[in-house]
């Protein structure tokens, strides 16, 4: 099996009042995910993931793209036997989705193949007013491979992803957010100002009661009602053995800001 290496060239990170910060920053501004630049992005999400001090990581791009699409250089290069050999949509694409602070896709300009499955690994996109969201695949004889067949489905509805898939057509940022995909758009010039400010406002949560709250989502995306109702109830159970239960409780009683101890 081929090494790959991971492309932390094209990935600028930083933090700030509890935000952390992940820029795609490749030579093309277009952002081409090749699998280091995948295994980079990934890796500067988990070491994120893994500090107390960050309470939401928000993925951004370009002014151009967010990502709008694989590596087709690199991609064209492999046969059947390789990409298995190489795990070519395991390495790093299967990672992200595990990330257990909450995680804000921010879109600027296109968000196609796997520029959109990314975004849609994250828990909720924000987009600009001017971008564009789709999965192209089928117009260079492919079809979405990590994860777009599933998470567009779940998202918007069978009817419509397939509609997206079939032809290959692009989703405009109104048209996404009316079917479910993005959670809410913003107009170019306030772009950035109103996502820092939705950042801070989900980093200044408690830490904990944030993952929890996150995780009982995600079970309700990935199984059955049952099934979901009863993880949901463990999961409310368990908030009671939470210093920031007593807290959050106590600060709301007495009319105050709770002050959270992320424990």
């Amino acid at each position: 099996m081929s090494i790959i290496n991971p492309k932390t060239k094209w990935v600028k990170s930083w933090s700030e009042d509890g935000v952390a910060w992940i820029k795609l920053c490749h030579d093309n501004q277009l952002n081409p995910l090749s699998a280091g630049f995948i295994l980079a992005i990934k890796e500067a999400a988990e070491k994120y993931d893994k500090d107390p001090n960050i309470g939401c990581i928000v993925l951004i791009g370009s002014e151009k793209a967010f990502a709008a699409g694989a590596d087709l250089k690199e991609m064209v290069k492999h046969n059947y036997s390789s990409v298995l050999e190489a795990r070519y949509i395991e390495n790093g694409w299967l990672d992200i989705p595990k990330i257990q602070t909450p995680i804000i896709a921010g879109v600027k300009g296109y968000a196609l193949g796997g520029g959109c499955e990314l975004a849609m690994m994250c828990d909720f996109i924000i987009a600009s007013e001017d971008a564009k969201f789709g999965q192209p695949e089928i117009n260079i004889g492919a079809i979405p491979g990590a994860g777009g067949t599933q998470r567009l489905t779940k998202l918007i509805g069978k009817s419509k992803a397939m509609l997206a898939i079939l032809t290959g057509d692009m989703i405009s940022a109104v048209e996404a957010e009316k079917a479910g995909l993005v959670a809410k758009v913003f107009k170019n010039k306030e772009f950035d100002s109103s996502l820092k400010v939705l950042a801070s406002k989900i980093a200044s949560q408690s830490k904990p009661m944030a993952k929890l709250a996150k995780q009982a989502v995600n079970v309700a995306y990935e199984t059955t009602l049952e099934e979901g109702i009863r993880s949901e109830r463990a999961l409310f159970y368990s908030t009671f053995s939470l210093q920031d239960h007593v807290e959050g409780m106590q600060a709301f009683i007495e009319k105050r800001k709770p002050k959270w101890k992320n424990k």
